[in-house]
């Protein structure tokens, strides 16, 4: 787009009675775009893109929301108004990579992702102007170091749909593991074994948003310290492994 000053020197010129296609080849401007600019001087406004509403396929946004609080990160293009957000996903786990794909090919309205391989783990990144207004919780430094507390819209979408969001969270920062002890029976020292799920995370906001849909849902849950939850009876393990279950 031109700005009004190099429009107004290429009228000059053809005002002098120069030929639109002498002008044309000097400044390299279009006939047509002189023959317009004769009826209008001003270039058009740009027309604001208004920030996007809620996202329409809730399901994938609440497991999307629950990978963003534990790998995920929102970065500014660098030529561009545009934004990225890249979910960083272990090798361990293809099946992982791949439900996070879909999700933000779901959730992303341009329907775009790809992945970026990097040494030990697979970024998945989706490129959307408006990434920072479905995820409010972007912003500078770490989010450990910031407040992160969801949107009303973002609490309808986990309150609607807790086990997706319980499950992102799980598939980032969380872990599904064999536990053993040992007991006397009989004078006899047996071990037993029994599964339990751990998720840890350095933010204290992000464990109280994990720990209250947990209660949501009924599931018990025990705090050894600041930064990390524990799941361990058999009935809550058991929900888990209905509704989340290890990763793959």
């Amino acid at each position: 787009m031109y700005d009004v000053s190099t429009r107004k020197r290429a009228l000059a010129l053809v005002a002098q009675g120069r030929s639109l296609n002498s002008v044309s080849r000097e400044t390299g401007i279009s006939r047509a775009a002189m023959r317009s600019w004769h009826a209008r001087l001003e270039p058009l406004p740009r027309m604001a893109v208004p920030p996007p509403g809620p996202p329409t396929d809730e399901v994938s946004y609440s497991y999307l929301l629950g990978l963003y609080l534990g790998d995920g990160c929102i970065s500014a293009h660098p030529r561009g108004p545009g934004h990225y957000l890249r979910v960083a996903c272990a090798n361990s786990w293809p099946g992982l990579i791949d439900a996070c794909e879909a999700a933000m090919r779901s959730v992303n309205p341009s329907g775009n992702a790809y992945r970026v391989q990097a040494q030990g783990y697979v970024s998945v990144v989706g490129y959307y102007p408006h990434w920072p207004h479905l995820f409010p919780q972007h912003g500078p430094g770490k989010k450990h170091e910031r407040r992160i507390a969801l949107a009303p819209w973002q609490q309808a979408i986990v309150d609607a749909h807790p086990w997706e969001f319980i499950r992102g969270l799980i598939h980032s920062d969380g872990c599904r593991i064999t536990n053993w002890a040992t007991r006397l029976v009989g004078g006899e020292r047996k071990r037993y074994e029994y599964p339990r799920y751990f998720f840890t995370n350095l933010s204290g906001d992000i464990i109280r948003l994990f720990t209250t849909t947990l209660d949501h849902v009924g599931v018990d849950w025990r705090q050894a310290n600041p930064r990390n939850i524990s799941i361990a009876r058999k009935a809550s393990v058991a929900l888990m492994d209905t509704h989340v279950g290890p990763k793959h």
